[in-house]
């Protein structure tokens, strides 16, 4: 009855979830006291006072129009304040007219690829890279094309970008805090991704657009700075959401933010309006909209994951595991002890430590551990941890 195409993508389904739902059947075992699981990356972080008490505020608002629709974009004044933010933070021009607010960023990614994509489009995705990527190009006729980061530091080269680069090549998608790594690219790969971009836009005559992926541009560390795309690329979109940075997961409130640089970037901004609509979102959730424009300031501390990014990293290194000390995100990246990572995290399990194998971001002979748990169970898990490695020695 399903479509052939689904049939054979639920057969390779995401390792992320798989070790999640590996992760349940332990709990009913062990109990979740005794489970350690680092498989997802849903905040246990709670969202800021300021957050909870707008929520409060708005659901009892009288206001009519507070749940009806309204522009397929969303509220004019919310998006006015989220311009107004970026402007501040980048001195890149924005306005209500380059925002359209989105379900999560994950709706605003696909928003973004069904507006560009004709078939057969290539979109160059950077391993290691966040799984549902490689859908959400198949989604909308799109030829993910994969490139290699340098091992020893996660970012990205630009001379091998080059050589991938074709004709069909229409955007590049950059995330940046990084997920799985946590790396955070440096101002001076970016601007030579940028020249490279250039190069080959000239060479082909076409445009390439970059779609900057930054749920977690707000969750960095040691006075660590992430480059504002939008200063560095001139065909360049922002996608973020709300969350990580508000601990808001649930909720599925994003943007996309375009640059005013795009040539034609008002009938750009026309057809993302008309693909938030026919994709089915029609618009991002209203009420939550509001509290976003009433908190755009508010953040969660990220001291807390600092704290357990910290422990975990130093326990591990101490082990023995090779490490790139992540600068934001929630996410360490370690090799594991043997060349096969799947049967790396499979051993794991009998310590009751759930990971996911860096095979499901493209970069095989990696894990990933998500922090992103309270610190009594990173704590509990360092035992498990010193187990799994003297298995190993």
């Amino acid at each position: 009855m399903i479509s052939r195409k689904i049939s054979e993508n639920l057969g390779k389904s995401s390792w992320i979830r798989s070790m999640f739902e590996e992760g349940e059947k332990l709990r009913k075992i062990h109990g979740a006291e005794n489970v350690y699981d680092f498989s997802l990356g849903n905040p246990d972080v709670p969202p800021p006072k300021t957050v909870k008490e707008a929520f409060r505020k708005l659901v009892l608002d009288e206001d009519p129009n507070l749940h009806k629709y309204m522009v397929n974009a969303g509220f004019p004044d919310v998006r006015e304040k989220v311009a107004a933010q970026l402007q501040k933070e980048t001195g890149v021009p924005m306005s209500a007219q380059n925002i359209v607010m989105t379900v999560g960023a994950a709706g605003g990614l696909n928003v973004a690829l069904k507006a560009l994509l004709n078939p057969g489009d290539e979109v160059i995705v950077f391993a290691p890279y966040f799984v549902e990527y490689l859908s959400y190009i198949d989604n909308h006729g799109g030829k993910a094309v994969i490139v290699s980061t340098n091992l020893d530091t996660f970012e990205p080269d630009p001379e091998l970008l080059r050589v991938k680069i074709t004709s069909n090549t229409k955007a590049v998608i950059i995330n940046s805090p990084n997920n799985p790594t946590g790396v955070i690219y440096s101002e001076d790969v970016l601007k030579k991704i940028s020249q490279v971009l250039e190069d080959k836009e000239k060479e082909y005559g076409t445009a390439i657009c970059v779609i900057s992926d930054e749920p977690y541009n707000k969750l960095v560390y040691d006075n660590a700075q992430v480059p504002s795309v939008l200063k560095i690329f001139k065909n360049a979109m922002v996608v973020n959401s709300y969350s990580k940075s508000l601990a808001l997961p649930g909720e599925r409130i994003g943007y996309i933010a375009a640059s005013s640089r795009i040539d034609e970037i008002g009938l750009l901004m026309s057809a993302l309006i008309y693909c938030n609509r026919t994709l089915g979102f029609v618009n991002a959730p209203a009420l939550v909209q509001k509290v976003i424009g009433e908190t755009l300031e508010s953040a969660v501390d990220t001291e807390e994951y600092k704290k357990r990014r910290d422990v975990l990293y130093n326990h591990l290194t101490s082990l023995g595991f090779k490490c790139a000390k992540p600068r934001g995100a929630f996410y360490l990246f370690p090799k594991a002890l043997m060349d096969d990572d799947v049967e790396f995290i499979k051993r794991a399990l009998k310590y009751n430590l759930l990971l996911v194998p860096g095979t499901g971001f493209g970069c095989p002979g990696y894990f990933r551990i998500s922090y992103c748990v309270s610190m009594k169970i990173i704590e509990n898990s360092l035992p498990a941890f010193e187990a799994l490695a003297r298995e190993f020695r």
